[in-house]
């Protein structure tokens, strides 16, 4: 079910021509969705409540969402509601729904807010959505008294007021302190203004690092094949498979290949190891400082 109105006043006025619910014919209805998922009764249901969700819906409008899309999102919490709403627990819909309708609103704004996710958490969702009004109350209440709070001692209420630790409370200012912008947006308003992402960091490879690796893997292939040349052409082939290849071969393999046992062929290969280290010993401080 939709609510595909073209204004939130068009759906406003819609919620208050419908029909006020007595508890029995509530009762009735929730009845029949729940055992014989009755649409009709699920629909008469919705359109009764419609108000409830529009006027917890504007409750939210402060915090910058379109208020038709609050509208949407209190109708989703109400469909939500009346899917899980018991009959049988003697409790009104309007108090069951209303908890629900709240809940997908608190998500919606937070997941909306910002880019960056504000929070998910219990605690985290109370400190987003209270955190202005305790600050205000608090501050209030040290002003009759005659207190100064410093930003420190009011954080430190403020987290013991919301059942938060400090350092929320300040990731949480920081968070609704600023808003997002685009990185394309221009620092100056100039046509040949620079744009903000021009001031990351590339995290990629510079031009001079790039040329340094370069040479350095040049140098590298050329140790290895003059190490690879004082070996014999059974030799390199089992170094190759062995150790150079994307896939080792195993001993059993090559072994078939050469017509030889596994373990003489390990024996090669441990050989031809010893004279390629023999051949590379020259260069044994280059190879460490380009490994380094």
């Amino acid at each position: 079910m939709a609510f595909d109105l073209n204004s939130d006043q068009t759906l406003s006025k819609a919620a208050r021509k419908a029909e006020l619910l007595d508890a029995e014919t509530e009762r009735d209805l929730a009845i029949a969705w729940r055992d014989h998922r009755d649409e009709r009764a699920l629909h008469r249901l919705i359109n009764a409540y419609m108000r409830l969700a529009i006027s917890v819906a504007w409750k939210f409008k402060g915090y910058g969402a379109p208020i038709n899309d609050l509208i949407q999102e209190a109708g989703l919490g109400l469909m939500k509601a009346a899917d899980r709403f018991d009959p049988d627990r003697g409790v009104r819909f309007s108090t069951y729904a209303v908890w629900w309708i709240r809940a997908g609103l608190q998500d919606y704004v937070m997941r909306n807010w910002s880019m960056v996710r504000t929070g998910s958490t219990s605690p985290q969702k109370s400190l987003f959505f209270n955190l202005r009004r305790v600050r205000t109350r608090l501050e209030t209440e040290a002003a009759a008294a005659g207190e100064r709070l410093n930003g420190h001692e009011l954080r430190q209420r403020i987290a013991s007021e919301v059942g938060v630790s400090i350092r929320d409370v300040e990731m949480m200012e920081g968070r609704l302190a600023g808003s997002d912008f685009s990185l394309n947006a221009q620092q100056s308003d100039g046509e040949e203004g620079r744009e903000w992402i021009d001031l990351l960091e590339d995290e990629g490879e510079q031009a001079a690092e790039q040329v340094e690796r370069e040479k350095d893997d040049a140098q590298l292939r050329e140790w290895l094949s003059s190490a690879m040349g004082a070996l014999t052409t059974r030799e390199q082939l089992i170094v190759r498979s062995r150790k150079l290849g994307s896939e080792a071969r195993t001993l059993e393999s090559l072994g078939d290949e050469l017509g030889l046992s596994k373990e003489r062929v390990r024996q090669i290969e441990v050989a031809a190891l010893a004279k390629m280290r023999k051949e590379l010993s020259g260069q044994e401080h280059e190879l460490r400082a380009l490994i380094a």
